[in-house]
């Protein structure tokens, strides 16, 4: 699979993104965009849809780390990030513009397989602990609708808990929809007549 995958380098140093698709190649790694050009990188970025972005910089500036986390919200890829020098500010300011690996001094050629692999190890751990966040959150959120549409119907028609979800329940069937949908449409239309 990794043989496959579609890589983009980003350098403004031709030296530096020489080594880089060298040690990529070396790997077997042989689909490597290069751009040079770090203006506009969500636009070329998109433009190429790669699948793993590798940035080379001799130091990130704001510019660039705020195209990296616009990047990285949009386009969703693993980042690699290499730099001459560490920073705590940088490398915060990286881990939150969403750069999967944050390398200090480590742009040696037979270094870039093994950081690519734990590049997109990290991101896809990283992606799948969102999924389930966000999965939590929404039936959270559902539990919450359904909590209150049941309390609406309990005191409506008078009602206990249990026949207030039964009630929900039954006609998601008949809707062929989510409790929670239903549960949604109780809770607005009590919203309205109240």
């Amino acid at each position: 699979m990794t043989d496959e995958i579609k890589i983009l380098v980003i350098d403004e140093n031709p030296v530096r993104a020489a080594i880089l698709k060298e040690g990529l190649s070396d790997a077997g790694l042989l689909r490597v965009e290069w751009i040079a050009d770090t203006s506009n990188l969500y636009m070329r970025i998109s433009a190429l849809d790669p699948d793993v972005v590798l940035i080379d910089l001799e130091s990130p500036n704001r510019d660039v780390l705020e195209q990296m986390f616009q990047v990285s919200r949009e386009v969703r890829r693993p980042i690699a990030m290499f730099v001459d020098q560490s920073d705590s500010a940088m490398i915060t300011a990286s881990v939150d513009a969403g750069v999967s690996a944050y390398i200090v001094d480590g742009l040696k050629k037979e270094r870039i397989k093994p950081i690519l692999d734990m590049t997109i190890s990290r991101f896809n751990a990283f992606s799948r602990l969102q999924r389930e966040l966000d999965d939590t959150k929404t039936k959270l959120e559902e539990r919450i609708i359904i909590d209150r549409a049941k309390g609406i119907l309990m005191k409506q028609k008078c009602i206990g808990e249990d026949e207030a979800y039964t009630l929900l329940r039954r006609n998601a069937m008949n809707q062929k929809k989510k409790i929670a949908e239903v549960a949604a449409s109780v809770v607005m239309a009590a919203d309205l007549l109240s």
